[in-house]
């Protein structure tokens, strides 16, 4: 029993006693043996309910818990803003958190470099390390939020996150999420960074993982609410299924999402076969499911899968196909219809029951309801979130996520060179931050990184182009200098007028107002209310008086709305200003409850930038005294991601429709050839840029993916030789789109490294050094019992002069396809080493079974007994690089 509730129990005694001592009822002093009797019972039943009592498994606690509840209490728990139910002490809680590479959407957190820059690391100990640093923020956030009883959006301990489909197709705009077009890499990362999240301990989970989007999705993105998918069963299992199989048969990962698309004709979510025979049936899998937000509302919607009729047959379905959470999309809970689908006999109580268990089960298992101090990581506080260890990790991360794809011998630079930064990426936060982020503490741009290296006297800067089309990236802040309000006599005054409303429509007085020096703030705390999950609005009137002619464009944060001289600025508009001249301005901030609603994370700026200037000449002027210049280009998270308004030449909500480097930075870059300068390129996306101009004419490239807050000082190292790149690429880069599949076909024939026949701009697993490394002895059994796992040796010598690190790799070639879905060339094993120059070291690696075998055409796993497979080992494929090779035979099959 809690103090809380003991205290009220005593008071109740108290009062009850008092009034039965003035109505004669009872002696002013009871028997000494009754006394005895009421204390030996309160210490007998300590807990109000069994559900309390953490000697109890998870299980019976859930069953017991769930037991209490109505149906209508039931369905309210399957939302993922579950209500609470104060009559048996259960708190709101909201499902949904995100750690795809770092804590998000819920302020400060440590950003770690995107998924697929992840990825390029190959190191499964760093993503563990990276992993368990996430969930110590996690926890400490959640401790912060929890001890003032805040359990909204973003505050859980339930993680959406890794997202673990194959990034099959390099037109996908959420492929920078995964880690890379591999189901066995995949499977690797997933398994290290699940068990991060998850934590160690025997009794409680540190927080949940969810591996998603279950099963066969990876876009597109505009018609993901509505396309079918029928891969065949040698596909499904070979490369949808495989990463999941790994992580469950290797983690005991507690959540899965399943996704928007169909799967042979049910919605992912409803589907028979996916989540019944196959996840909870052959996978074994006994946690709980997610819908994907919006999903079961797709189940009936006209314009999406339109599969049954009513919200109550959505409902119901989900449900009995295992679906136990539904996320909603703006239109309510569809798990409200599940008292009517109790009534229609569409779906009998008891199965709503085993759902609503699963859920509280892991609740218990996350010790939410239990004393803090019995629970291992509550000691964690905010003081650990962003601390220096956490960043240094993401700085290492950076580090060796980042490729070398070229280098005509220019990198490392040798040091006291004139450098001008040039490029769309140089000075842009969204390079850092890609998709489902936190908010860096110390963020260090390109720009920033490069600078600091060399002194800013070395250094010339200049935007150069666009990102595309006609998107700029040099947004900042509109800067104190030019913002002022008018006095009463008209005189300007630094600052503009904030004005802090309790009412998010900013009606009646406000609880607060202010003189700020301009429009650039994150807040912990509501402003006015001093709350952390408050809604609240705000207005700022003022002045800007421009220092230089212009033509402004304006960008407001989120939930905000700016006017010039009473006239909106939209994303696209532009208003011309003169110097010296005044612009009043106002900005108005609704921060609401809306679905979603990320309240932990409150924030508002005014952002602008001057698109008047000749970007060519300005990039120009800056080339011409210098000895190199470094570009850095790409593309950014605002133009690839999640279902994205996004409709330009290259792009189309949120997916690729070609893969060139958009043509204003290739147009820049070809007038800085013409210079004559050595150029290096450094390449922010997380999808593959064909290349292939650059990589005929520029002297070098990195490639950099979205490589976390620190990766500014992680590049700047690289350039200058401060230690040896190490990443290799987690996908293909392709020279075009024109060999490729079209992008809703699910067949893997000619997708990925394992299918393609065509040749590569830049190959997976492939990746440059500073130095050299050397394979010698190789060691393979020469028959072998293909049910066995495979072991292989080799020496590795570092051969240069400088430490590397190398990322050794075990590829298999089967000398026989019995189908068309058994890969040409298959990853096996890989490894990551550390040497000195001129260290040498044996290296152990070894093929588990599933990789030695293949799928047949009705998806029954067949093993490689009686075939041969040439064995190679090296820095990359066979073919790309060199490596040593042996065939082998595996022994007859029986």
């Amino acid at each position: 029993m809690s103090k809380h509730k003991r205290a009220l129990l005593q008071a109740a005694l108290t009062s009850m006693i008092a009034t039965l001592l003035l109505s004669g009822c009872v002696s002013p002093e009871p028997p000494e043996a009754e006394m005895v009797d009421i204390v030996a019972s309160e210490k007998a039943t300590p807990y109000e309910f069994p559900f309390q009592d953490p000697s109890l498994t998870p299980e019976e606690r859930a069953t017991d818990l769930v037991s209490r509840m109505t149906l209508e209490e039931k369905s309210a728990q399957m939302y993922d803003k579950a209500a609470a139910i104060p009559r048996l002490g259960i708190h709101e809680y909201n499902w949904w958190n995100e750690a795809l590479h770092g804590v998000a959407r819920a302020g400060e957190a440590t950003v770690f470099p995107q998924a697929i820059g992840m990825a390029a690391t190959w190191d499964e100990d760093l993503m563990l390390r990276i992993s368990t640093t996430i969930s110590d923020e996690a926890r400490a956030k959640y401790n912060f939020y929890s001890s003032e009883d805040v359990y909204a959006m973003y505050g859980g301990l339930t993680f959406w996150s890794p997202n673990i489909n194959i990034f099959r197709d390099p037109r996908w705009g959420r492929g920078q999420e995964t880690y890379g077009e591999d189901p066995f890499l995949t499977g690797r990362m997933a398994v290290n960074f699940v068990n991060g999240l998850q934590g160690d301990d025997d009794h409680y989970w540190k927080t949940v993982a969810t591996v998603k989007h279950y099963a066969v999705h990876s876009g597109p993105e505009p018609s993901r609410h509505r396309d079918d998918y029928n891969p065949t069963e040698a596909d499904l299992w070979e490369t949808y299924l495989a990463q999941f199989k790994m992580a469950f048969d290797e983690t005991d990962v507690a959540s899965v999402m399943c996704a928007y698309n169909a799967f042979r004709g049910a919605p992912a979510c409803g589907s028979n076969e996916l989540m019944v025979d196959l996840l909870r049936g052959e996978l074994g899998f006994n946690g709980y499911v997610v819908s994907d937000c919006g999903a079961i509302g797709d189940f009936y919607y006209p314009e999406a899968h339109h599969y049954v009729e009513t919200r109550a047959e959505a409902a119901a379905l989900s449900v009995k196909m295992g679906t136990d959470v539904n996320c909603g999309d703006g239109q309510g809970n569809k798990m409200d219809a599940l008292p009517e689908a109790v009534a229609l006999g569409l779906i009998n109580e008891a199965t709503i029951d085993q759902a609503v268990i699963r859920l509280y089960k892991a609740l218990f298992k996350l010790g939410m309801y239990d004393d803090p101090a019995s629970v291992p990581w509550s000691g964690l506080g905010l003081e650990s979130v962003a601390s220096p260890e956490h960043l240094a990790l993401s700085e290492e991360a950076a580090r060796n996520s980042l490729v070398l794809l070229k280098n005509d011998g220019i990198l490392p630079l040798k040091g006291g060179e004139k450098v001008a930064v040039i490029g769309p990426n140089a000075d842009s936060w969204w390079t850092l931050v890609a998709n489902y982020y936190g908010r860096p503490t110390s963020p260090v741009t390109a720009l920033e990184g490069v600078s600091k290296k060399v002194g800013l006297e070395n250094v010339t800067y200049a935007l150069g182009s666009t990102i595309a089309g006609d998107i700029y990236t040099d947004y900042k802040p509109v800067p104190a200098s030019v913002m002022f309000h008018e006095e009463y006599d008209g005189t300007l005054t630094p600052g503009v007028k904030a004005a802090y409303f309790e009412d998010k429509f900013r009606s009646g007085e406000p609880l607060q107002e202010a003189i700020e020096p301009n429009i650039d703030f994150y807040w912990l705390r509501t402003p006015g209310t001093d709350g952390l999950n408050d809604e609240f609005g705000a207005t700022w009137e003022g002045v800007i008086v421009p220092e230089h002619d212009g033509i402004y464009r304006f960008q407001p944060s989120r939930w905000a709305e700016v006017a010039i001289d009473g006239v909106t600025a939209g994303a696209m508009d532009e208003f011309e200003m003169k110097a010296g001249e005044r612009y009043s301005f106002s900005m108005t901030l609704t921060f609401d409850s809306g679905w979603p609603r990320d309240q932990l994370d409150k924030y508002a700026y005014l952002n602008w930038t001057d698109v008047s200037r000749d970007l060519k000449a300005e990039a120009l002027t800056a080339a011409e005294n210098v000895d190199v210049i470094l570009f850095f280009g790409g593309i950014d998270a605002n133009l690839e991601g999640e279902e994205m308004p996004v409709e330009i030449d290259g792009f189309l909500g949120g997916d690729r429709t070609n893969l060139n480097l958009p043509k204003p930075q290739e147009d820049i870059l070809k007038a800085l050839k013409a210079t004559g300068k050595p150029i290096v390129l450094v390449n922010f996306s997380g999808s593959a840029i064909a290349l292939n101009w650059e990589d005929q004419n520029l002297d070098a490239i990195v490639q950099a993916f979205y490589p976390g807050e620190k990766a500014g000082a992680a590049i700047a190292d690289l350039l200058w030789g401060e230690f040896s790149p190490s990443g290799r690429l987690p996908v293909t880069f392709y020279k075009s789109l024109d060999d490729q599949p079209a992008f809703g076909d699910y067949s893997m024939e000619n997708r990925t490294y394992k299918y393609y026949t065509g040749e590569p701009l830049y190959p997976f697993g492939y990746g440059l050094s500073y130095t050299g490394f050397a394979y010698s002895d190789l060691n393979v059994q020469k028959v072998t019992d293909a049910t066995q796992p495979l072991t292989i040796s080799a020496t590795v010598s570092n051969t240069g002069e400088m430490p590397g690190r190398e990322v050794v790799q075990v590829y298999l070639q089967p000398q026989t396809r019995p189908n068309r879905s058994v890969p040409r060339v298959e990853l096996g094993a890989f490894e990551v080493i550390e040497l000195a120059p001129g260290e040498s070291r044996s290296v152990a690696l070894s093929v588990p079974p599933g990789q030695l075998g293949y799928y047949d055409d009705e998806g029954a796993f067949v093993t490689a007994n009686g075939n041969a497979v040439v064995v190679s080992v090296g820095g990359g494929q066979p073919g790309t690089t060199e490596t040593l090779s042996e065939t082998i035979e595996f022994l007859a099959a029986n």
